[in-house]
């Protein structure tokens, strides 16, 4: 009895849990207590009562509920003297749970059901207790019929209807469930009585699923579903079984025969038996019988060998036919389904089967064909089916040759030959050769071709290609080394495997371009190191040993880079120990330091990564990897490069991750005595130690990070510096009360705080975002340092931002007010700017500070606007100028995204703000829409200067009928009234008539600004307008009825907001209002979406009709604009048919689509023109609109077509709609462009489904569409099948595209050279060039047509062109055939054509041929400059390249070196590179000079010098000429050239030998007069305004320099040009262009190595990025200046530079400076100021301090007396006063108002307070030293905001 009572208490208890997993843990105790009772315990009513409760428990859960799952594992285990009991409770809670008539809840009946079904023994027999009485069956039926009834009734509410097809679908699996179930427990005899209920039952179910299958409306698994439904109940109803396949035959192949088929099945079926069956039902009926019939052991026989073979036939036959993704989706699944069933078939198959099975059967041939087309299709559902179809296709073939070799297999050797020889750009190449790879092994392939690793590899440069042939890549290596492991004895094979995958990965690693080592380091490296660890310290071995040597560049890693790359991917894979190798001396500290300021991005990013990134996220942290990362992040947070900032935080946020796991379990070592103990005898380190170093460590991080956001530093390195502060942040906020390494909240004080929110004065918002998210992390530290002034201040600041005239600004003011909503005090500062104030809010103590705050803040906000939109519709002009709305929204809209909607206290004020802010938005709009929605926003400000323009605004003005009271939209005016106002008017200030009051005084300055300024507040408030409007509309419950409800917006303003955006986005003309609006239309739209409310959800249909019924409509008072690419209709339409739930039918797309594809068809009527132009713009947006996703792809060959055909209208307007649709096409179907990449190319096969077949090829006179077919024709290459399986071969569309290169229009037939080279095989390119060579005229015909000789030549150089790129061997008939084409010169392909020959031609008659085109060449005989000549540069610019090719060709050392007559016939060119530079034509001279820079560049890098000849001798004597050209020289592009030229040029003959300088001074009589100019000039092109070129060309100079001027032990220029040149290296290294600060960078790189070879022992820096270079050059300078003994001399002239050259001028910085102040500067409505992108006047201001210092100190340098530091001390002393008095005169809060003057003069204030400090240490007297620069008590807040940057 005390079981019985502990049951039941123990139920109780249960029940009064709330807990689940206590609940859980309840019900698992019930067993115990079971099995301890004896048989009389059955008989126990409280037993029966607990078993009765367990039932009801049991079916009132949710199917998902875990104690479901635990119950029913419970119940399983009764013992059997309960089990009756517990079938009776169960009994009667079923019969209960069958009586059930509410659709609604028939689901949770189902789910109770399919419960049962589903591995349940009690279940099982309670089901068979019920069957005898049928309700079971009954209640399905009755489920089937009910649902489906409803669904109908709810046509149009897609929520509901979407509802109720999930619930059909899982009535229809359950009673699947069941029928298996009958099947395995009862008898055939139950089936032969047709009048029986049973049977009665199971027909109305297989009639029920039959309708199903039919109905294409309800949702595709539905009738997916359906389709094994229908498959199952006939086998189970279905007598004899045998004939069963031969009935889906006839059913599958539409040949039913009524005779032989059973009366029940035709009733029940019969529209599968009457109709003609759609290609969807024929797909699921294709599937059910995969599905549901046995194909093991041919249990089917002949029939079921026939019925699998024609499933095969229909299957692939419905490949051409379904368009649909998800369709197409389920047919490849299929197929694979039906490639598994081929397999079971074959075991016990007949030998028949296995012929027709055979690779060389019809079946594997059309497989093959749909795989081929298929292995690229742009699902990845599609790919991954093919790959899978194909892997057990290769498996059926081997069941089939069963007993042979299949390496020896030639369906194996043909597969093979034809997928090496398709290109590696087709991507199913990959997995097929993967697959067979497995079938033949690695070894065998390797025999065919032993290059293949490496060509797979040189592929890996495209990342779309990266990961497959990564994927085959593996696994080749992996079946290669398995090989060689089974064929050699120990471990001989290692350096065979190593020579063949992974020697040339190194190779690669070290000199490959960007993409490829960083695709091959993701995606192929851990791969193989996966398979073969030990392969590692091979590597190392290998790079270790070059490392030193080849420490890389800026383009290539170099063995140093692959090194790291190594050691990160072995590191983060678990394959190595940092401290291991760095201990062993594999890896030295000052590697890996060189490796964290490499010049190389991604080689820094390995470099961290290797001290980041750990197979163990609880590793400890060692002191030299934390001294590393100190060092790195000193040099790295200012990375240009956004991927390189993300890949810094999240290394970092990994290591900061590691730090506080690996603490987490230091504290547990502390707390565990013994292990500690332990830990301490295995002389590790004591944890306390290591938890203080981590402390330490990071405190010093956030101190450097802090330190960076100094005034004036760049974006990056803020982005930087926020977004770890951030990740620092997150990572170290543990619960209260367990124990933290390490609190981001203790190293925070005022000063910091103030740091962050001055961060919101970024002209970048994601800093402001970064800032934001931080100090909301902090938030109560941050909010508790500010005190009442200084957050009066800042809200008052926030209040005045918000209507400021610059459209940033009220960005900012929305930061600022986010943040400080969050404090309390600020209810009191918005209740003294009488805002109306609520007491309840203040008795209220459950309302939360942010809530009120809110409140608040909105109220002010709103009253605000109100008073401002009163005042606009008196003058929108001065509204526009004075207090522009929009800023004030956009406030409303950020405080109100941060508010907690469901967690709301004042509910009632809420819903009456809101109400407001709906009417305040109309209110809004009204006033501003007429600007926007009139037909020319840009020009409906009356200020043109003629009375013909004041004309057409005027009908402007009256069509739109503004709101503005004043005159000044009422008449149109003139410029001149504004520009001419009288003196007098002007000096007395009165008003003065149509004249705004903002504009008096600077009338002329503000008519510029005017018509922008009208523009930008009009389309950005109603930009405001709309995301407001769509923010409020989320506030709408998900259940929301007519009926007033708690929802804080009603269901009629929701309908009011979308009739708003309708007629603002169909009547808006600007894309700025019209495109925005559309964000916040999203946002309605998707809520509308989830509503359960019927007449909201179908809303967007109806709104969708009513569009496309007035674009077809037509009618002439329509608003719809025409123009400006339909303005916001497209985006209108887009945001109705995104919302569309994507797993439905997509009626709405289907719809949409239809009918504008109609509309699109050109029909050659005048009032078709309107609505075919809306068509063609609203298909562009819907084909570029990446979520409607792969539902667009069947509409793509109807869009083609509508496209080629529009582009034929004699209407402009449909023509230029047609380009852009077509442009938009090209990107869905090839995808988005790569730069030069050739691979964004598709399979012809596949793309000719998506192409319109329109034939215009065949006629001759330009055609409008030529074009484009040519252009989809160019992208496309050859199917493996073509000219096998595939009907659509490419050979028909040679000829024509071959015609087509005789178009008169030149892109035509440009194109048609392009797109003949994808229709050519690589090995009939020879034969194809031949037979066009042929065609071509004889120079003795007297019609020649030039455009038919060009286009036929072009022709031929793209294929040829093609021919050579692909590596083919030139045959000797094909290399007679090239040197005969030469037949008449003067065409530009022509030459072009010998251009791409020249390498590899060296016949004599080709040669001499070639020479005597360029002699007869108008280059050679001259032509004047004014000759207007069509094509005429063109031909000379191809002249010229064919002239610089020989040049090069004649001078290379094989020519020089050889004595064949070929070779002197080269080395003898008939023009000069001299004879080009004075060529009239700048394009000729252009190309040359960009030749001589090339070479002077190869002979700088001693490539070509140390062969003694080369291009040297192409140069001698140019000096002369460059200059004459420099002087004469007009060009600017040339003139940047030829400076960089003559810079290189005459430095390069100055230092052949430093040794004999004077010697060269007397031979190239250069003067030190003319020396010294030259260093002037090269000062002056390192100026930040010049051009890029220019600038390289002095880095290149400099380069060149280095050795013998910048860091010899003479000063050979003298002090003061040597700092000069020096000086021009800091410059560059500071340039904002990557480029130029890599090529400054080289400088240091020289004097590094220079450093290293004289100190052998030490290691040096030198391939290193610009922060560090720029710190390492002030160090060298400050040696360089001892070793010179120059000290005295040179640190005056380094603290001008500390000082800067600009303060020197004081007089007129001073007046620029006060002017600053005094008067306002133009104020341009989007100018930022200066947007600083990488420089840092700061940073290397400090930098230069850093090693001012060090020298001072370690020379002990005092200069009392020394005149130039005495003029510097004055002219600091001068300027601090100044910055003072400057300081004081800022407003209130200067970093938000004037942000660019106080950022300036805080810079300017460190400049001179460091070179104050360092003044004072050489001034030995101490005179400086005791006068302190008092900057003025007044105004001491606005200095300390200044001081507290430094």
């Amino acid at each position: 009895m005390a079981e019985e009572q502990n049951l039941a208490s123990l139920l109780l208890h249960c029940a009064q849990l709330s807990n689940g997993i206590q609940q859980i843990q309840c019900i698992k105790q019930i067993m115990p207590l079971v099995k301890k009772m004896d048989q009389n315990s059955a008989c126990d009513p409280m037993v029966k009562a607990c078993l009765d409760i367990l039932g009801e428990t049991y079916f009132s859960l949710g199917m998902k509920n875990p104690l479901k799952k635990v119950l029913a594992s419970s119940l399983n285990g009764l013992p059997e003297q309960f089990m009756t009991l517990a079938v009776q409770s169960f009994v009667c809670c079923l019969r209960e749970e069958l009586k059930t008539t509410d659709v609604y809840l028939y689901r949770k009946v189902l789910d109770n059901l399919a419960s049962c079904v589903e591995d349940f023994s009690l279940g099982t027999i309670t089901l068979n207790i019920l069957f005898s009485v049928l309700p079971f069956l009954q209640f399905l039926q009755k489920s089937l019929l009910d649902i489906q009834e409803e669904n109908r009734q709810n046509h149009g509410n897609r929520i509901v209807q979407t509802q109720l097809m999930h619930d059909l679908l899982i009535a229809i699996k359950v009673s699947m469930m069941f029928v298996q179930k009958l099947q395995e427990n009862f008898q055939g005899s139950l089936w032969k009585h047709h009048e029986s209920s049973v049977w009665q039952s199971m027909c109305s179910l297989l009639k029920s699923s039959t309708s199903f299958l039919m109905d294409a409306t309800l949702l595709q698994t539905v009738q997916t579903t359906s389709g094994l439904a229908v498959i199952l109940f006939t086998k189970a109803m279905y007598e004899p079984v045998e004939e069963l396949p031969s009935l889906i035959s006839d059913l599958l192949l539409g040949s039913m025969k009524h005779a032989g088929v059973p009366v029940w099945f035709v009733n029940n079926c019969g529209t599968l038996c009457t109709e003609e069956l759609s290609d969807a039902v024929l797909l699921f009926l294709s599937h059910g019988a995969l599905a549901m019939l046995e194909w093991k052991n041919g249990s089917m026989g002949e029939n079921g060998e026939k019925l699998l073979l024609d499933i095969a036939s229909v299957l692939l036959s419905l490949s051409s036919e379904l368009k649909e993704s998800s369709m197409t989706t389920s047919l490849s699944r299929i197929l694979a389904i039906w490639t598994n069933s081929a397999l079971a078939a074959l075991v016990s198959g007949s030998p028949n089967l296995k012929i027709k099975l055979n690779g060389n059967s019809n079946v594997i041939g059309k497989l093959l064909e749909y795989i081929y087309t298929h292995w690229e299709h742009p699902l990845d559902a599609v790919r991954h089916q093919t790959k899978l179809i194909f892997k057990n296709l290769l498996q059926i073939h081997r069941t089939t040759i069963t007993g042979f070799s299949e390496k020896s297999d030639p369906f194996f050797a043909r597969l093979i030959k034809h997928l090496l020889s398709l290109e590696w750009h087709v991507k199913g190449k990959y997995a097929s050769l993967g697959c067979l790879v497995e079938c033949v092994g690695t070894e065998n392939i390797l025999q065919l071709d032993r290059t293949i690793p490496v060509q797979i590899l040189d592929v890996m440069n495209d990342q779309s290609l990266a990961p497959y042939a990564s994927d085959l890549l593996e696994t080749m290596f992996t079946n290669h080394k398995t090989h060689l492991t089974l064929s050699f004895k120990e471990s001989t094979w290692i350096d065979q495997w190593h020579d063949i995958w992974v020697s040339p990965l190194l190779v690669i690693l070290c000199e490959g371009n960007h993409d490829q080592t960083t695709y091959i380091i993701d995606y192929y490296l851990p791969k193989l190191l996966k398979c073969n660890p030990d392969s590692l310290s091979y590597m190392i071995r290998i790079l270790q040993a070059s490392a030193d040597a080849n420490q890389g560049s800026c383009s290539t890693r170099g063995a140093l880079g692959a090194l790291m790359a190594c050691l990160r991917t072995a590191r983060a894979h678990g394959h190595l120990e940092l401290s291991n190798i760095m201990s062993s001396g594999l890896v030295s500290t000052e590697c890996i330091k060189q490796g964290l300021v490499h010049q190389h991005n991604q080689v820094c990013i390995d470099a961290l990564g290797l001290l980041c990134e750990t197979h163990r996220s609880t590793e400890i942290v060692s002191v030299e990897e934390m001294q590393l990362i100190h060092f790195f992040m000193m040099y790295n947070l200012n990375s240009q490069s956004p991927s390189v900032r993300q890949q810094i935080g999240s290394l970092l946020r990994k290591l900061f991750c590691r730090i506080q796991e690996s603490s987490q379990v230091l504290y547990k070592l502390e707390q565990n005595k013994t292990k500690q103990e332990l830990l301490e005898n295995s002389a590790e380190r004591h944890p306390l130690g290591i938890l203080q170093q981590y402390k330490d460590f990071m405190s010093s991080v956030c101190d450097r990070l802090f330190e960076v956001l100094f005034p004036g530093s760049s974006h990056p390195t803020r982005f930087s510096a926020l977004s770890i502060l951030g990740s620092i942040a997150e990572i170290f906020s543990v619960p209260k009360g367990q124990a933290q390494v390490f609190q981001l909240d203790q190293e925070i004080d005022s000063t910091r705080v103030q740091t962050l929110i001055q961060c919101f004065a970024s002209t970048f918002e994601e800093v402001k975002v970064l800032a934001f998210g931080l100090l909301m992390k902090i938030r109560d530290v941050a909010l508790n340092l500010q005190d009442s002034e200084n957050l009066d201040l800042l809200f008052q600041a926030a209040m005045d931002l918000s209507t400021s005239t610059k459209p940033y600004d009220c960005v900012t003011a929305s930061y600022l007010l986010n943040f400080l909503v969050h404090h309390e005090g600020l209810q009191c500062i918005c209740l003294g700017k009488q805002v109306e104030h609520n007491p309840q809010m203040d008795e209220d103590i459950s309302v939360s500070t942010v809530e009120k705050n809110t409140l608040s803040v909105i109220k002010l906000l709103l009253v605000n606007v109100e008073e401002e939109i009163f005042q606009a519709k008196k003058s929108l002009l001065q509204a526009a100028a004075s207090f522009p709305m929009y800023g004030r929204v956009h406030c409303i809209t950020g405080v109100l995204q941060q508010l907690p909607f469901n967690n709301l206290t004042l509910v009632t004020e809420w819903k009456e703000m809101v109400a407001r802010l709906i009417l305040m938005s109309y209110r809004l709009s009204a006033v501003v829409s007429p600007v926007v929605q009139s037909s020319s926003p840009e020009g409906l400000i009356p200020m043109d200067s003629d009375s013909e323009s004041a004309g057409r605004l005027q009908m402007i003005l009256h069509e739109i009928q503004p709101q503005d009271t004043n005159d000044y939209f009422m008449q149109t005016k003139i410029l001149k009234e504004y520009c001419e106002v009288e003196p007098e008017k002007l000096s007395d200030h009165r008003p003065v008539e149509n004249i705004c009051t903002e504009m008096r005084g600077k009338e002329r300055q503000t008519c510029d600004v005017t018509a922008q300024m009208v523009l930008v507040c009009c389309w950005r408030s109603m930009k405001e307008v709309s995301l407001l409007l769509g923010t409020l509309c989320k506030l709408l419950p998900s259940h929301a009825t007519s009926e007033p409800s708690d929802g804080l917006i009603t269901v009629e303003q929701v309908k009011n907001i979308g009739d708003y955006f309708k007629h603002h986005l169909l009547q808006s003309r600007h894309r700025g209002a019209f495109e925005l609006a559309y964000a916040g239309f999203v946002q309605l739209t998707e809520m509308l979406s989830r509503c359960n409310s019927e007449s909201l959800c179908k809303m967007p249909e109806q709104w969708l009709k009513c569009v496309l019924e007035e674009i077809k409509s037509c009618d002439p008072s329509s608003t719809l604009c025409a123009t400006r690419r339909s303005a916001g209709i497209p985006f209108y339409i887009q945001a109705l048919l995104a919302s569309e739930p994507k797993k439905s039918k997509t009626d709405l797309l289907k719809m949409t689509m239809k009918e504008l594809l109609s509309l699109a068809a050109p029909l050659n009527e005048l009032s078709s023109v309107i609505p075919q132009v809306h068509a063609l713009n609203i298909l562009r947006a819907l084909f570029r609109d990446t979520r409607l996703g792969e539902n667009i792809m069947p509409y793509v060959a109807d869009g083609i077509q509508a496209a080629i055909l529009g582009f034929m209208s004699p209407v402009w307007a449909v023509r230029n709609s047609s380009t852009l649709l077509f442009s938009a096409l090209i990107t869905r179907i090839f995808g988005v462009k790569r730069g030069k990449d050739e691979n964004a190319k598709k399979n012809s096969q596949q793309q000719f489904e998506n192409v319109a077949y329109v034939t215009v090829f065949s006629k001759l006179k330009i055609h409008p569409s030529l074009f484009l077919l040519l252009l989809i024709l160019g992208r496309l290459y050859p199917s493996p099948t073509d000219g096998t399986y595939s009907a659509l071969s490419m050979a028909p569309f040679v000829p024509f595209i071959i015609r087509c290169g005789h178009s008169p229009v030149y892109r035509s037939r440009e194109m048609s050279g392009q797109a003949l080279v994808p229709f050519v095989m690589v090995n009939e390119v020879p034969h194809t060039v031949l037979s066009l060579l042929e065609g071509l005229p004889d120079s003795t015909s007297p019609c020649i047509r030039q455009n038919n000789v060009h286009g036929t030549l072009l022709q031929v150089f793209h294929l040829l062109q093609s021919y050579l790129e692909s590596k083919q061997l030139v045959s000797l008939d094909f290399q007679q055939g090239l040197g005969d084409i030469v037949t008449s010169a003067g065409n530009i392909i022509y030459l072009s054509l010998i251009f791409i020959l020249i390498s590899e031609m060296q016949l004599l008659g080709f040669w001499e041929e070639m020479n005597r085109v360029i002699s007869d060449s108008e280059l050679m005989s001259g032509i004047p400059y004014s000759s207007a000549v069509p094509g005429l540069i063109q031909y000379l610019q191809s002249l010229t390249k064919l002239v610089i090719s020989l040049l090069s060709v004649s001078a290379g050392p094989d020519i020089l070196s050889s004595s064949s007559p070929v070779a002197k016939k080269i080395a003898k060119p008939p023009l000069s590179v001299v004879h080009l530079l004075h060529c009239e034509f700048h394009e000729v001279r252009l190309l040359a000079l960009e030749a001589i820079l090339l070479w002077l560049k190869q002979i700088n890098s001693k490539q070509i010098a140390e062969e003694g000849g080369g291009v040297l001798c192409l140069l001698i004597d140019l000096e002369g000429t460059l200059l004459t050209v420099a002087l004469k020289e007009k060009n600017l592009q040339c003139f940047c050239k030829v400076g960089g030229c003559y810079f290189i040029d005459i430095w390069y003959v100055f230092t052949l030998d430093c040794t004999a300088y004077f010697s060269h001074i007397l031979c190239l009589q250069i003067s030190e007069e003319v020396l010294k100019k030259w260093v002037q000039l090269i000062d002056y092109f390192c100026g930040d305004e010049q051009q890029t070129e220019m600038l390289l060309a002095a880095a290149e100079v400099l380069k060149s320099m280095t050795s013998f001027i910048l860091t010899n032990e003479k000063l050979i220029l003298g002090l003061t040009d040597t700092l000069a040149m020096w000086k021009c290296v800091v410059l560059l290294l500071q340039n904002e262009d990557l480029v130029v600060r890599d090529a400054a960078a080289e400088v240091i790189q020289v004097a590094q190595s220079e450093k290293k070879s004289s100190k052998r022992t030490e290691f040096a820096l030198r391939v290193v990025n610009a922060p560090m270079a720029l710190d390492l050059a002030f160090g060298i300078l400050c040696e360089l200046l001892q070793r010179w003994g120059e000290i005295h001399a040179g640190v005056p002239i380094l603290l001008e530079w500390l000082l800067g050259d600009s303060d020197l001028k004081r007089d007129s910085e001073t007046s620029a400076l006060v002017m600053l102040l005094s008067h306002e500067e133009d104020d341009y409505l989007f100018d930022k100021g200066e947007v600083n992108f990488w420089a840092e006047k700061l940073t290397h201001v400090r930098q230069l301090s850093k090693h001012l210092l060090q020298l001072i100190s370690m020379t002990h340098l005092t200069l009392p007396d020394h005149r130039d530091l005495n003029r510097l001390s004055r002219i600091a002393l001068d300027q601090a006063q100044l910055v003072g008095h400057l300081l004081r005169a800022l407003p209130p809060t200067p970093e938000f108002s004037k942000t660019a003057e106080f950022t300036r003069l805080a810079i300017q204030n460190e400049r001179i307070s460091i070179c104050l400090k360092i003044l004072n240490l050489l001034k030995s007297d101490d005179t400086l030293r005791s006068s302190s620069v008092e900057l003025g008590p007044r105004k001491r807040r606005v200095i300390l905001r200044c001081r507290h940057w430094l």
